[in-house]
């Protein structure tokens, strides 16, 4: 006869899928709460609503959009209007010249105008794809008051020799290409020569234009027009300028790249763009900027995936008030004894719900700035506002980011909602902490240090991984929480939104396996 009963050291074998029940229960829970699910339908449909009465209204001033912003090889929005002189380059080749001066004049008032230089004029040289605003391009300049850069592509920025330039101390500049390579050097004397710098411009076209150019942004004046920038004009002196290589002929032409100066706002009725020349150089007059697009006062009127994604913050407190829900309300009715009975394995329970209620938020979050951020533009255009145009890969970031911002706070709700097991307070502590500090900053309620401070060390600083415009050395503007740009990277920002959520996830699981007995 075989007996049944297992061995004395026989262990049992464990049950599979233990988790996978524990998972399947809290999703059931969930789901069958209507109010929970038609609450996450709500956040998504929030955030698109709050969006679309954010940006609905029309610019008057270009009903039709006209002042589409040209696009970088990068996929980003930039100002590339400068006064060009200019020939063909067919081929390798070099261009030499010498700047002796770099002066400027900043319109203070409609009637009046004061000598001043933007820290960003800039005189050089340059090597451009193509007449196009937005074609690819390399330059070495000297600037305002950040010396010799090379530049290309509107985005990448060398740093040169210090110091400003003058008919005693002048500055001689040359690029070189070589294939699609274009080199940049500096020298003190037009003998000894230093390499700042090089630009790689792949499918460079085998006849650029190459020449001189001069440009400048507004420049900061508390007389200005309010926004404590002021329209400025630049005009660079070049006394030689030496050709060598594939030129094809001899003769320059003087032109405007882009029709204005774009959204760096430099203009001057008292002085005007164009080239003398000027002994066996020439002199220069030009104003606009080749830079990327960024937001601030000087960016006004220029719409950006932030506008169309300013109703994530009404969706993430319905968010919130389900995440906290999620547990409360089993402490409310005294069903969290029978879920703990079910599950011993406390810690296993709170992981079910976060992945759930998380889940669910980032499903929400994701949906809604999957419509809103190409909706969102459209819209704008058809209204007549420009978009600001950012890469590919910045979109994708927002649109994901925004589902992990509402995840993330989700179960930061959950957690507090755990520790404290009551929906009100909880819902207050979580609001107050991360909601608030965010709309002070964004309403400009707060000083701009204050701001960064609270959007540094508050779990609102998650709120910037929804950032897509980009802070940028070599394009001065309000950069403050006001203007769209937070203290801290998207990536950094967000973590610190985790570590809030981890630390109370943390202190929630310790508490409901030593309190909830």
């Amino acid at each position: 006869m075989t007996s049944t009963m297992m061995p004395p050291h026989a262990t049992a074998r464990p049950v599979r899928g233990g988790f996978g029940r524990q998972l399947h229960a809290e999703w059931t829970k969930f789901r069958t709460v209507r109010g929970w699910v038609w609450s996450a339908v709500g956040a998504l449909l929030t955030i698109c609503l709050v969006g679309l009465l954010a940006t609905a209204a029309s610019n008057t001033s270009d009903p039709d959009g006209s002042s589409a912003l040209p696009v970088g090889p990068g996929g980003e929005a930039v100002n590339d209007s400068f006064t060009f002189v200019h020939q063909q380059l067919r081929g390798d080749g070099t261009l030499t010249v010498s700047v002796s001066s770099l002066a400027g004049v900043v319109t203070t008032s409609p009637t009046d105008s004061k000598a001043g230089l933007a820290p960003w004029a800039k005189a050089g040289i340059i090597v451009k794809d193509g007449l196009d605003q937005g074609s690819a391009y390399a330059a070495m300049m000297v600037t305002g008051a950040h010396g010799v850069r090379m530049q290309y592509d509107y985005t990448h920025d060398t740093a040169g020799t210090t110091g400003t330039v003058s008919h005693r101390s002048p500055r001689w500049l040359r690029l070189k290409r070589s294939g699609d390579t274009l080199t940049g050097y500096e020298s003190p004397d037009g003998a000894h020569w230093t390499e700042v710098g090089h630009a790689d411009l792949t499918g460079l076209s085998a006849t650029p234009q190459v020449g001189l150019f001069v440009t400048s942004p507004s420049a900061v004046d508390g007389t200005g027009t309010g926004t404590g920038f002021a329209p400025a004009v630049a005009t660079g002196t070049f006394d030689q300028v030496l050709l060598g290589g594939g030129w094809t002929d001899g003769s320059w032409r003087t032109g405007q790249v882009g029709g204005d100066a774009g959204t760096s706002g430099s203009y001057s009725q008292h002085t005007k763009s164009g080239a003398t020349p000027s002994g066996s150089g020439f002199a220069i007059t030009g104003a606009g900027d080749i830079a990327p697009v960024v937001g601030g006062p000087a960016g006004s009127g220029v719409r950006t995936i932030e506008n169309f994604l300013v109703g994530a913050f009404a969706g993430l407190i319905i968010m919130v008030v389900v995440g906290t829900g999620y547990i409360t309300v089993e402490y409310r009715r005294g069903m969290i004894g029978v879920t703990l009975a079910a599950s011993p394995r406390r810690g296993r329970v709170l992981v079910a719900k976060a992945l759930v209620v998380g889940s669910v938020a980032f499903a929400a979050g994701v949906a809604a700035a999957a419509v809103m951020v190409p909706f969102g533009g459209q819209w704008s255009q058809s209204n007549g506002f420009p978009v600001l145009t950012v890469p590919t890969a910045t979109e994708l970031r927002v649109i994901v980011g925004t589902g992990l911002l509402l995840a993330v706070a989700s179960v930061f709700a959950l957690a507090v909602g755990t520790i404290l097991r009551r929906s009100a307070v909880a819902i207050t502590v979580v609001v107050v902490g991360m909601v608030l500090p965010y709309l002070l900053a964004a309403a400009s309620l707060l000083p701009d240090g204050a701001a960064d401070w609270l959007l540094r060390v508050t779990p609102a600083a998650g709120f910037a991984i929804q950032q897509s415009v980009e802070r940028y050395d070599q394009v001065v503007t309000v950069y403050a929480p006001s203007s769209g740009y937070f203290p801290l990277a998207p990536w950094a920002g967000f973590a610190v939104l985790c570590a809030y959520a981890a630390a109370a996830f943390a202190a929630a699981v310790v508490l409901l396996r030593r309190r909830d007995v």
